[in-house]
């Protein structure tokens, strides 16, 4: 069974808010309820980053572990899903979500501030009713064969969502193209300023014989396994 991920790759995002938009369309979330944001580090400076940020659907997720009611649940391929009807809107989950995923919709003291809400990977909730599902969870794309709207409408790519393997490799593929061992974590042209640089990871591509770019690759397979094992 397949793992389901989302990855963010800061050297794509240019911070539109199209996923944004597009998961506050596709779920019609109430006011005061985002689902997803972007967030820009170092903005206005000439290392500004920005990448976009919701439930990372943890493997060992920590709201799951504090929630007194158990509302929360893993489905098979590893999307972290809740019962609205269990919650108690006691914040615990939003104090243990190092992603600050959990919204609500009202402000003032926890249990006065209605139930929990957060992205759902677009897999609805435990609703057998589809009419209800998509009023208290929001769209099942999954259901339907589709992935979340925000990763399909990120414009330049760089919100990837899906099987965790294939969303490694596809992530894998640019950090060879780019030709420097942190991928998507650092810029290029920091690792060709970098000093004493030798061996593949010194190399663009275009600097770069077969061999050396098969070696790179086998190398950095790990490392981006490592970070969607991480998510």
């Amino acid at each position: 069974m397949a793992k389901m991920k989302f990855l963010c790759d800061s050297e794509r995002c240019i911070e539109c808010n199209g996923c944004v938009t597009a998961c506050k369309n596709a779920n019609e979330t109430e006011w005061g309820i985002q689902r997803r944001r972007v967030v820009t580090i170092d903005d206005g400076e000439p290392n500004e980053t920005s990448i976009s940020v919701a439930c990372m659907h943890c493997t060992d997720a920590p709201c799951m572990a504090v929630c007194p009611t158990d509302c929360f649940y893993q489905t098979d391929d590893g999307i972290v899903l809740h019962d609205k009807d269990l919650c108690i809107g006691c914040g615990y989950c939003l104090f243990a979500c190092p992603f600050g995923a959990p919204q609500f919709p009202s402000e003032g003291a926890f249990g006065e501030r209605g139930k929990m809400d957060k992205c759902t990977f677009c897999a609805g909730g435990p609703e057998e009713d589809p009419a209800k599902q998509k009023a208290k969870y929001g769209a099942n794309r999954i259901a339907e064969g589709k992935l979340p709207l925000c990763a399909e409408m990120c414009s330049t790519k760089a919100l990837l969502a899906g099987d965790a393997q294939k969303v490694s490799d596809i992530f894998r593929e640019r950090v060879v193209y780019r030709g420097h061992k942190d991928g998507a974590w650092s810029s290029v042209d920091e690792q060709k300023a970098a000093p004493g640089k030798q061996g593949p990871e010194a190399l663009v591509p275009g600097q770069m014989d077969s061999q050396q770019m098969a070696a790179l690759a086998s190398e950095l397979a790990v490392d981006a396994s490592n970070i969607i094992a991480k998510a």
